[in-house]
């Protein structure tokens, strides 16, 4: 099985319209191997900006190919999984309101605090 994912093995990478996946070349998946060495699934993220770049150059490259070139037993083959999730944006939220109850009770708080 690791012969055979060094020898033939491919990219899985997970992108918002589905996984894709990358044939990358021999020295390639060797250095692949190095990367997922301790997880099947990596983020982004926690590559780093040059390994990352890397990857990037191997997609563009090469192309993804379809899950039908990967033949037999294509789950074995699969050396690692790049998440690629989209970012996330955050939304600017309303200005809220102090609550009175909390504004209150902070003097009486404070006032306790200073009689100690």
């Amino acid at each position: 099985m690791w012969m055979e994912t060094l020898f033939e093995g491919v990219l899985r990478v997970l992108t918002p319209l589905g996984p894709r996946y990358v044939k990358p070349s021999f020295s390639e998946r060797l250095y692949l191997l190095w990367i997922f060495r301790n997880f099947h699934t990596l983020p982004v993220k926690v590559l780093s900006s040059r390994q990352q770049r890397w990857i990037e150059n191997i997609c563009t490259q090469h192309g993804f190919i379809s899950l039908h070139a990967v033949s037999g037993s294509w789950e074995a083959r699969v050396v690692g999984t790049l998440e690629q999730r989209p970012p996330v944006e955050v939304a600017d939220l309303p200005a809220r309101r102090p609550n009175q109850s909390v504004t209150e009770a902070v003097p009486q708080f404070a006032a306790d605090v200073q009689q100690q």
